[in-house]
């Protein structure tokens, strides 16, 4: 895709941690994306058949349905939207091994949480072409 679609694209983003979610929807409109919100995983698949976006960037640790269901889901239903997977990690379960599980399933980028606007601008460029 060339830069100036990567510039403008809508973006669902699905994300539990409302703290974060307005931090990351923030970056995203300072960068001229339109954004639709999701606050888990069940809610996103539904959010991307009503929206169709360009790009979906899910967490990985959710309630109702994770971010590895959600990504399963979204592959099932065969809409081909590129995704980008975050995780935190928490006590039990690391970061990496949350963003290699994703990778697995076929994301197109991944960022480990706390990320830079800088970090996030890479991830959508490389999802996006």
């Amino acid at each position: 895709m060339n830069e100036e679609i990567s510039k403008m694209a809508h973006i669902l983003v699905i994300e539990d941690d409302e703290q974060f979610r307005e931090m990351l929807v923030q970056m995203l409109t300072l960068d001229a994306h339109k954004v639709t919100v999701a606050h888990d995983g069940e809610e996103g698949v539904q959010l991307s058949q009503q929206v169709s976006p360009n790009l979906i960037i899910t967490d990985i640790l959710m309630p109702r349905m994770d971010g590895i269901e959600a990504i399963m889901e979204l592959a099932r239903q065969g809409g081909g939207i590129p995704i980008i997977a975050m995780s935190g990690g928490r006590r039990s379960i690391s970061a990496e091994f949350n963003l290699e599980s994703a990778t697995l399933m076929g994301v197109r980028a991944t960022l480990a949480k706390p990320f830079t606007r800088a970090d996030l601008r890479l991830a959508i460029e490389q999802a996006l072409a």
